[in-house]
């Protein structure tokens, strides 16, 4: 089986727990601190994922928890981390 993914179906962001679960269809309903959005509600497919972060782009890519943003913060480069079946 491959490992988990640990990135956000969203924004792309490393998260330590995988949103959906290690099987990757089981979400744990956290938030991710970067766009915002709670796993298993707006990134259940492409469609509502590919939605979700336009919304969040278009109104500025903020941080929801800016205080966990990293200082060298590169958006295009995490948004290349978006699993490609969300992208």
């Amino acid at each position: 089986m491959p490992a988990p993914n640990h990135h956000c179906r969203i924004c792309g962001l490393y998260v330590v727990y995988p949103p959906w679960g290690a099987d990757d269809r089981s979400p744990n309903y956290d938030f991710c601190p970067c766009c915002g959005v709670e796993f298993g509600h707006e990134d259940h497919n492409r469609a509502s994922a590919v939605a979700f972060r336009q919304a969040w782009l278009a109104s500025g890519a903020a941080w929801m928890a800016p205080h966990f943003k990293p200082l060298d913060w590169a958006l295009e480069e995490q948004l290349r981390q978006v699993p490609s079946p969300y992208a």
